[in-house]
């Protein structure tokens, strides 16, 4: 069972609106103290003043130390929300892979990096990794998204498996589609694959907090997931044979 909220200190990456904004609020209304990041200043203090907390604009890989002191000098729980769904193929620029890959996954790294020292040292800590079901599966259309967000994921595992024994719990949030900016932007690759079942970004925080009520690492806001991740570790190639069908419909519609 998760632990009393109540004045708990607490860092959203990404916050100026959709999943990040949601997860702010979630915390705010269970009484912890909430640092709203959203590189947009404006984004990230609207939400800030709706929910109660404390805004610190800018690039979420160098965060934790404002986001720290902002604080009072603790932070319990780190949700590295932030991220970019980056579209294309094998094809696309070296800067959008590189961007893909720095927001998507080093971001994590480098927040862990600052993070996990005083979290060993007394024995406690909440990583929070805002993935998709595209770390776990794929996604049609967006080699960059589908590759960086599945280093997203195996960060998140190899963080509980190294860590968890020394108190560390870490949690991988994996939905499908959900009404946000970013499935706007997805156009229609996300239109095809993500809207007919997208949620709302407060099912999601709903999601992380029964997942974390059950100490549980993998959260599924769409639990169906869970069936498509098995069947595509069990009989891979049905699998990608399904997903080439996906794609060839994809392709089709445009």
């Amino acid at each position: 069972m998760v632990e009393s909220l109540q004045g708990q200190s607490v860092v959203v990456t990404g916050a100026g609106g959709g999943i990040g904004a949601a997860l702010a609020a979630r915390f705010a209304a269970a009484g912890a103290r909430v640092v709203v990041n959203d590189l947009d200043a404006d984004k990230a203090g609207a939400v800030a003043a709706e929910i109660g907390g404390t805004a610190v604009p800018g690039d979420a890989s160098t965060v934790v130390e404002q986001a720290r002191d902002a604080l009072g000098g603790t932070v319990d729980i780190y949700c590295a929300n932030a991220g970019l769904a980056s579209g294309g193929t094998e094809a696309a620029p070296e800067e959008v892979w590189a961007a893909a890959w720095d927001v998507n996954v080093m971001a994590h790294v480098r927040a862990a990096h600052a993070l996990l020292p005083d979290w060993l040292e007394r024995g406690s800590g909440r990583f929070v990794s805002t993935v998709s079901a595209a770390g776990l599966l794929s996604m049609v259309g967006a080699a960059p998204y589908s590759v960086t967000k599945h280093g997203a994921y195996a960060f998140a595992e190899w963080l509980s498996l190294t860590y968890r024994h020394r108190g560390l719990k870490v949690h991988a949030i994996c939905p499908q589609g959900v009404r946000t900016d970013m499935l706007t932007a997805s156009g229609s690759a996300g239109d095809l694959v993500l809207a007919p079942t997208a949620i709302e970004p407060a099912d999601v925080a709903d999601a992380l907090f029964a997942g974390m009520a059950e100490d549980r690492f993998l959260i599924l806001p769409h639990p169906e997931v869970a069936e498509y991740y098995t069947a595509r570790a069990a009989v891979p190639d049905r699998w990608l044979t399904n997903m080439n069908h996906l794609q060839q419909k994809w392709e089709a519609a445009q």
